[in-house]
């Protein structure tokens, strides 16, 4: 999946979250609904992550420099870190601060009906964008299963623009239960729990999202599948006969290091070992073609004498 393909989602969601969180302020402000205004916090803070993550892709394609030999692909992951953390402290933190101060001072709604129909409108883009991002993701996940792919996947946005959309989902129907119920039951301490609710919501999403962009920012190594391509494709049978030790790491979600020690078979001359690894290094990036900064050493494969 290149960048171009994620920002498609990027930029569906940042659209449906800007129309979102204009429209539920305004219903906040009519109704006075404590969970609409968590929601419209929410959206807002939603709309400034994608603006993040589109910030992140821009500088993630400056050109490699002396400071940066490698470049500046991970500048991806740092700003989809960013994002967690802005969903965790604007989002998450004010929806339940609001939640515990609407349940201890319960305040009557005004003009219910409006915040019902904002909130369906609101659900209906929010799908939009979530839908999105789901055709987005296809290509990468693969036969995986959803959770597994958000897990697994090194790149960062797709999986951030997919949780955030599901937590808004869901977070719109709290708001919507919330708001039925305190007009049912004329008690509005049902507004002050869904805004609660939705709190622990996006404090639940973010602390995801946090432990999977720190190990992205750390440093993730190829998947099981990826070490099994290049292993195989290091060795030719001929010339190198074995993989002694392989270590792998992402650089950005679409370029990936490696570095190889591999044993060359004894009596050949340099200009054999030369076309051996030059080889070597087409077969593993046809097979992998993120594989574009490789650095594999010859060696001779010495069993351990006990």
């Amino acid at each position: 999946m290149s960048a171009g393909g994620g920002k498609k989602a990027i930029f569906a969601a940042l659209s449906a979250n800007a129309g979102i969180a204009v429209a539920k302020f305004v219903g906040a402000f009519i109704t006075g609904s404590g969970s609409m205004l968590a929601e419209a916090v929410h959206s807002l803070a939603d709309t400034g992550n994608q603006g993040l993550l589109l910030l992140g892709q821009n500088r993630a394609g400056q050109e490699a420099d002396e400071l940066h030999p490698f470049g500046y692909g991970r500048n991806r992951y740092f700003y989809s870190f960013v994002v967690a953390l802005v969903l965790f402290t604007l989002g998450s933190m004010y929806a339940i601060w609001e939640g515990i101060h609407k349940i201890q001072h319960p305040e009557k709604l005004t003009s219910p009906v409006v915040a019902v129909v904002i909130l369906v409108l609101a659900a209906a883009l929010e799908g939009y964008s979530f839908a999105t991002a789901m055709r987005e993701s296809a290509e990468l996940r693969g036969g995986t299963g959803w959770w597994r792919f958000i897990r697994n996947s090194r790149n960062p946005e797709l999986p951030v623009v997919m949780l955030e959309d599901s937590g808004a989902l869901v977070g719109l129907l709290i708001a919507l239960i919330a708001v039925v119920l305190t007009i049912l039951t004329d008690d509005p301490v049902w507004d002050g729990i869904g805004t609660l609710g939705i709190g622990i919501l996006l404090g639940a999403i973010a602390i995801v999202l946090i432990v999977e962009m720190k190990s992205l920012l750390i440093g993730e190594g190829a998947t099981p599948e990826q070490v099994r391509a290049i292993t195989e494709n290091l060795v030719d049978g001929t010339r190198i006969d074995r993989v002694i030790h392989l270590r792998t790491e992402y650089l950005g979600p679409e370029e990936l290091l490696v570095a190889a020690k591999v044993a060359i078979v004894p009596g050949l001359e340099i200009r054999e070992i030369a076309a051996a690894i030059d080889d070597a290094e087409a077969r593993v990036r046809a097979a992998v073609p993120i594989a574009q900064l490789m650095y594999i050493e010859p060696d001779l494969y010495r069993t351990q004498r006990v």
